[in-house]
């Protein structure tokens, strides 16, 4: 057993790491962040590499199951103290990219680059000694062809993201899709069309949805519903629907250079965007992500998704809702200040949020390579703008904190444009199409929680963009972040 101390420690590079460059200014607003939600560090002992990659709360309340990108799993008491002083104990080793990991009827169940495995302690000495493959159907030929599975569903489905190889190609079986794996080893799949996922699991609705990354046949980064049957928008993962016969034809091929709003009306099977994250705005390389349960213990955001991001280092959260039949929704800043890419979140019994991840393979803005780090609310709400919505004629913003009833009915107080991105086979799109929509009326709730503007000149299948610099709360309260993005694919019928 490895035990570590709440202290200052040197951090050890990754083996054979070339040195990570900074990618410059983010939001700017982590100082006051730290007002609402702290960073407390959980210690990795000294000299080992935790590169995390996922975590599950174990039953007990008192371990957290850490799985890492290079193969371990660690049972670790203490990440959930007010001041953390942990004990690393080894569960399992000898696997491979663990993302994605859940503890069910007194076995461990992984996701790992080639297969899903259940993994059990049948002598209960605290470390695996049985390993089953529940399902290796998918190919494995390139180390960028990674795999993100989810926490078993309500039926105990664990879903797979498969990513694509090299982002332009799929060169091994199902290699783009996502594949449902049940319990029984059983392997149906879902969709087509993915690139590079770096999460997976249900929204605020339960329905299952993935994080993809702005490259090919996406402008930027997005979260997804995983629509049985659909196309996701990366076409060459249709060199494996000869190998799934039940989910019948390949889709229609969309055209390159073109818009997704208009591909849609093309390909039936195409499924649009339901949060676009503007590149660099939002984050660069989207990743895990889970939804606040915690019943307000960690603030005024419950039943919202909060996601990580690998390149900047920073969470942000997300609210979706189904209009007309098609998913959509918005996204917004929340807390920046991470010291490594973050690539897994989890909740911890007493509503702290874990985060934690690695550097290796790819730039990241924080200076370690690889960290864990938890946020802990502390109980002062932030003034926020905590969701915004659809409406037929406009959309209605929802305030953490009463707003100034004077100032919040001004039109000009709510700056608005839009923009799409273009749909193409080349690496990700600039924002085009830009509009300017025009706030027409404003209506302000009796108790200033929540405004509903009249908008002329929405824009379907278009980001729209709110920055209210302007706003403050009944208190005189500037918002902690003053915009937010939602992504517009249906107007309210």
């Amino acid at each position: 057993m490895i035990t570590t101390a709440c202290q200052s420690m040197l951090w050890i590079s990754l083996v054979c790491m070339p040195q990570q460059q900074p990618l410059g200014e983010y939001w700017g607003t982590a100082e006051a962040e730290s007002e609402y939600y702290k960073m407390v560090e959980v210690p990795i002992p000294e000299g080992m590499a935790v590169e995390a990659g996922s975590f599950e709360v174990m039953p007990d309340g008192e371990r957290l199951a850490v799985a890492t990108r290079r193969g371990d799993i660690f049972m670790v008491r203490g990440a959930f103290d007010e001041h953390p002083q942990t004990e690393y104990e080894k569960f399992a080793s000898g696997l491979d990219e663990v993302f994605g990991m859940a503890y069910r009827d007194g076995a461990m169940t992984v996701t790992q680059q080639a297969e899903v495995t259940r993994i059990t302690d049948t002598d209960r000495d605290g470390q695996a000694d049985k390993f089953e493959t529940l399902s290796d159907r998918w190919g494995f030929r390139h180390y960028h062809e990674f795999a993100f599975g989810s926490k078993p569903d309500v039926e105990g489905n664990v879903w797979v993201a498969l990513c694509l190889s090299e982002s332009y190609h799929s060169k091994a079986p199902f290699r783009g899709w996502c594949l449902k794996v049940t319990p029984d080893g059983k392997t149906i799949p879902v969709c087509s069309g993915i690139r590079s996922p770096c999460g997976i699991g249900p929204n605020e609705h339960g329905v299952m949805f993935y994080a993809e990354s702005q490259g090919p046949w996406n402008g930027s980064c997005s979260l997804k519903v995983l629509e049985p049957g659909g196309f996701m928008g990366h076409p060459i993962s249709f060199n494996s629907y000869e190998l799934a016969p039940e989910m019948g034809p390949a889709p229609v091929q969309p055209n390159s250079n073109s818009r997704l709003e208009i591909e849609r009306k093309r390909v039936k099977e195409l499924v649009p965007y339901a949060v676009v994250f503007p590149y660099k705005r939002m984050g660069r390389s989207i990743s895990g992500f889970v939804v606040d349960r915690t019943g307000g213990k960690f603030g005024p955001f419950e039943n919202q998704i909060f996601i990580g991001d690998f390149s900047l280092g920073v969470v942000m959260r997300a609210t979706t809702e189904k209009i007309n039949g098609v998913w959509q929704g918005a996204c917004y800043p929340f807390r920046e200040g991470f010291d490594t890419g973050l690539l897994a979140l989890q909740f911890t019994p007493g509503g702290d949020l874990i985060a934690g991840g690695t550097n290796r393979g790819w730039p990241v803005r924080g200076p370690r390579a690889y960290a864990i780090q938890r946020l802990d609310w502390t109980g002062k709400v932030p003034f926020e703008i905590k969701t915004v919505t659809a409406r037929p004629d406009g959309f209605r913003l929802t305030f953490t904190k009463p707003v100034d009833l004077k100032i919040a009915g001004e039109a000009d107080v709510y700056q608005m444009a839009t923009f799409t991105h273009v749909y193409q086979q080349g690496y990700g799109s600039p924002e085009v199409d830009q509009a300017t929509p025009q706030v027409t009326s404003v209506t302000v709730s009796e108790d200033g929680l929540q405004v509903d503007l009249m908008v002329e000149g929405r824009v379907p299948g278009h980001v729209h963009e709110f920055h209210l610099p302007q706003m403050r709360s009944a208190e005189n309260e500037s918002l902690l972040h003053a915009d937010a993005y939602y992504t517009l694919n249906e107007i309210p019928r």
